[in-house]
C-alpha cells in the first residue's frame, strides 16, 4: 500500500509519501519561521494564507521525488487536528479534494498520534507496549502505548508545555524567534551553579507537569540586571537544566510505575541534546531504552501523518467525504486499529 501524507496544523506545510514495502519515498517541507519571526510567534491568518500557496507545490514535489503517480496511491492522510483550525481546514480540504478525484479513501490523522508513532520510521523502532513523552510547544504528555490506536494517558502539564517554557523565556531573555532553539544553544555556554530555577511538581507524586512558573522565577532572578550576553547563556542554561531534569525525573517514573522498559521520546523539544544525554544516563541506571525520531522528524512533518494514517488505512478505516478539521482532540478518544474480541 501506497499514500501521500499532507500536514498542515500550524506554521509548517509538509507532503510526504510512504510505501508499505519501499519505506519512506519521498518527505517534502516548507517551514514558515521566517514569516512569523517579524511578530514574535505564529500568526493563525498568515499561516493559513501560506499554507494555501505551499501545500499543492509541495505535493506534487512529493509525488515527483517518490517516482509515483496519483492512480498508484492507495489513500491519502491529512492532519485533522490538533492545531490553528484555519490552518488544518487549508490541508484537510487539499487532502479530501485530492482522493476524491483520484477516487481514493481519505483518513483524518491526530497530529499527536504521529508524534507518538515518528520513530516507527528509524531502523531499531520501539516495541509495544511502552511509555511515551510526548514534549513540545504544545504539550507535555506520558502515556501508556499499549498498541497503535491504545493510549492510556499518564499525566500532563497542568498549564504551560515545555517547549512552551522554553519559547516565554527566551522571549524574555529577547531572544529571536523560535525562542526555544535559541536558548538551548545559548545554554551550551551558560555556566552551572549561577542561577537556579524551581523542578515543579519534583517533590510530590505523580506524573503532572507545571511549567507556568519557570518565566516568572526567570523575571525575578534578571530583574534590574543588565542583560549581558554572559548573563543570558547563564540563565538559559539553567533554564534549560531546570526543564530537562524534570522531564527525565517525570519519564523515570512513569517507566517505574508501569513496569515497561521501553520509552519514546518525540515531539519538538526531542530534539534538545541536554535532554537525550539525561535521558541516556536515566535509561542506563533504570535498565530501560529510549527511542527517538531521528531530528528532522522531531519538528512537524509529514512522514508521521503518513505512519499514523498508512496505519489506520490498512486496518480498513477511512473518513466519510466531509472535510474534518479538530482545534482541540483528546487523543484518547481514537479508536484501535481493530476492535477488540
Amino acid at each position: 500500500m501506497r499514500i501521500l501524507a499532507i500536514e498542515s496544523s500550524c506554521d509548517e506545510s509538509a507532503a510526504a509519501v510512504l510505501d508499505t514495502a519501499g519505506g519512506l519515498l519521498s518527505h517534502e517541507l516548507y517551514s514558515q519561521v521566517e514569516l512569523h519571526r517579524v511578530y514574535g510567534g505564529v500568526v493563525p491568518e498568515l499561516a493559513s494564507r501560506d499554507h494555501v500557496r505551499r501545500l499543492l507545490p509541495l505535493v506534487r514535489e512529493a509525488l515527483k521525488r517518490a517516482g509515483t503517480q496519483p492512480q498508484a496511491l492507495d489513500g491519502v492522510a491529512y492532519t485533522a487536528g490538533p492545531g490553528l483550525i484555519g490552518a488544518l481546514l487549508t490541508g484537510a480540504a487539499l487532502a479530501r479534494s485530492l482522493a476524491q478525484a483520484w477516487g481514493i479513501p481519505a483518513i483524518g490523522v491526530h497530529h499527536l498520534e504521529g508524534h507518538l508513532l515518528a520513530p516507527l520510521l528509524e531502523p531499531d523502532p520501539p516495541p509495544f507496549p511502552h511509555v511515551a513523552l510526548l514534549v513540545s510547544g504544545g504539550h507535555t504528555i506520558l502515556i501508556e502505548v499499549q498498541a497503535i490506536g491504545e493510549y492510556t494517558l499518564l499525566g500532563e502539564t497542568r498549564d504551560d508545555a515545555a517547549g512552551e517554557a522554553f519559547d516565554k523565556t527566551a522571549k524574555l531573555l529577547g531572544l529571536p524567534y523560535p525562542g526555544g532553539p535559541e536558548l538551548a544553544r545559548l545554554a551550551d555556554a551558560g555556566r552551572g551553579g549561577v542561577f537556579s530555577f524551581p523542578r515543579p511538581m519534583l517533590d510530590r507524586p505523580g506524573l503532572e507537569f507545571s511549567f507556568s512558573g519557570l518565566k516568572t522565577a526567570v523575571l525575578h532572578a534578571v530583574q534590574g540586571r543588565e542583560m549581558t550576553d554572559t548573563l543570558r547563556s547563564d540563565v538559559a542554561h539553567a533554564v534549560q537544566e531546570a526543564i530537562v531534569e524534570t522531564l527525565v525525573a517525570k519519564a523515570s517514573r512513569a517507566m517505574d510505575s508501569t513496569g515497561l522498559d521501553a520509552l519514546v521520546v518525540s515531539g519538538g523539544v526531542s530534539a534538545n541534546r541536554a535532554l537525550r544525554v539525561r535521558m541516556a544516563e536515566a535509561a542506563a541506571r533504570n535498565g530501560f531504552r529510549v527511542f527517538y525520531p531521528r531530528v528532522e522528524f522531531c519538528t512537524d512533518n509529514a512522514a508521521m501523518i503518513a505512519v499514523a494514517g498508512l496505519a489506520r488505512l490498512r486496518a480498513g478505516q477511512h473518513d466519510s467525504l466531509a472535510i474534518l478539521a479538530r482545534a482541540q482532540w483528546p487523543l484518547e478518544s481514537l479508536p484501535p486499529l481493530a476492535p477488540p474480541l
